[in-house]
């Protein structure tokens, strides 16, 4: 099967599973913004819960199917429409050769997922099959898609069964987030009434938002390091403090390590939710010590375990 992306939109890109093992030498995880929603399309296809998919921001894409298929779409709020018709989002849909698919621009949330069955025909690069752009390699070309490429589509044998995601298990897009987060290694480098405020504003998501990362407006915070802090291990959900006081929220592409206090670690429940956030989005922060967090884990994968049984490759 394959298929031709038609209008690409802001940026359009393979992603799967992250690339682990390899930040010592330098090398982010990457991978789906939203492992979750990645995860729940591919459940629709029959696919690996992390198998190559599509992903888009904000704006959509457009696309030509040449062969006959399978296809499903999650994550972000956005209308969808196969041929002009409306489809609905969290169902298997059969596809035909022909068949023009638009998935239309996030209304809320940032990111959406096309799976199809058989995957994403790309190779592995680094251990994943996911695009990091930065430095240019893994899925097609290393590149977002542009207007033209044809998309090479895996075997996936005989059809998948024509399901739909139960609505306990549809996650819904919001401008408004509460996001579970533990102290950060220096948090101590903050003032005392910046570390209240921490856990006391309600941020909203700047300019500064893609892959990389996110910047938190709505408190200016007072820090210590004095520029002088040396570089240490950072990781997606790192909530950093430049000198200037605005703190930064690191995303699935951010680098591995950095020089600025980190005041605060999104939990791993929540770490998914990042991919979803947008410029103008709201966030509040809520403190969780680590045995909380853990915890919190925990009941997190035996809730998703009967719809996704791997849940815990997936967040």
């Amino acid at each position: 099967m394959t298929l031709r992306i038609l209008k690409p939109g802001l940026q359009t890109t393979v992603q799967a599973g992250p690339r682990a093992g390899l930040r010592h030498l330098g090398v982010p995880a990457s991978g789906a913004a939203d492992p979750l929603s990645l995860a729940l399309a591919n459940r629709l296809v029959g696919n690996a819960l992390l198998a190559p998919g599509i992903e888009t921001t904000l704006t959509g894409v457009r696309l030509l199917f040449e062969d006959d298929g399978f296809a499903a779409i999650t994550g972000a709020k956005a209308k969808a429409r196969l041929n002009g018709e409306r489809v609905k989002p969290h169902r298997t849909l059969a596809v035909a050769a022909g068949d023009e698919l638009e998935i239309g621009p996030a209304k809320a949330g940032a990111r959406n997922y096309l799976a199809l069955a058989g995957g994403v025909a790309v190779d592995e690069v680094l251990g994943s099959a996911s695009t990091y752009l930065p430095a240019g390699f893994g899925g097609f070309e290393g590149r977002a898609l542009r207007s033209g490429d044809v998309i090479t589509v895996g075997p996936h044998g005989k059809a998948p069964k024509m399901l739909k995601t139960p609505k306990e298990f549809r996650p819904r897009a919001s401008s408004s987030w509460a996001l579970r987060a533990c102290y950060g290694a220096e948090v101590d480098l903050l003032s005392k009434e910046s570390r209240f405020d921490l856990f006391d504003t309600n941020f909203t998501v700047g300019r500064r938002a893609d892959r990389m990362g996110l910047q938190l407006e709505g408190a200016r915070f007072q820090v210590t390091s004095g520029g002088r802090l040396a570089s240490a291990p950072v990781f997606p959900g790192t909530v950093q403090c430049p000198e200037d006081g605005t703190p930064f929220l690191l995303s699935i592409d951010a680098q591995t390590i950095g020089g600025y206090p980190r005041v605060a670690q999104i939990a791993r429940a929540d770490r998914h939710l990042i991919g979803q956030l947008r410029p103008g989005d709201h966030i509040r922060l809520l403190w969780r010590d680590a045995d909380s967090a853990r915890d919190e884990l925990i009941a997190k994968h035996e809730y998703w375990r009967e719809w996704l049984p791997g849940i815990g490759d997936v967040i």
